[in-house]
């Protein structure tokens, strides 16, 4: 089995900030996650990203928030893309 997309979606919050979302189920877990998805989620303004939650091969489930890193804790999609979201609303206000 490829790796099969399950999300691809860019929404635009205004003329200078959107959110783009990237998952994928994949055959086997990457290095460092326990699932079976491959994920970029994204919140960029000015064209700059600000906010990201991803997992790269080998370095696992992790956020990206502004200059700092951080683990994540992966529990479902449903759970991360709501995570997201209220993060991403934290960082609009």
């Amino acid at each position: 089995m490829k790796a099969e997309p399950i999300l691809d979606d860019l929404t635009r919050f205004d003329e200078r900030s959107f959110v783009q979302l990237v998952i994928w189920r994949v055959p086997k877990p990457l290095r460092g996650s326990g699932h079976l998805f491959k994920y970029r989620l994204a919140y960029v303004v000015d064209g700059v990203c600000v906010l990201r939650y991803d997992n790269e091969a080998g370095k696992g489930d992790h956020v990206h928030d502004g200059n700092r890193e951080g683990t994540y804790d992966f529990i479902t999609i449903e759970q991360l893309l709501e995570d997201f979201y209220a993060h991403v609303e934290r960082r609009r206000r």
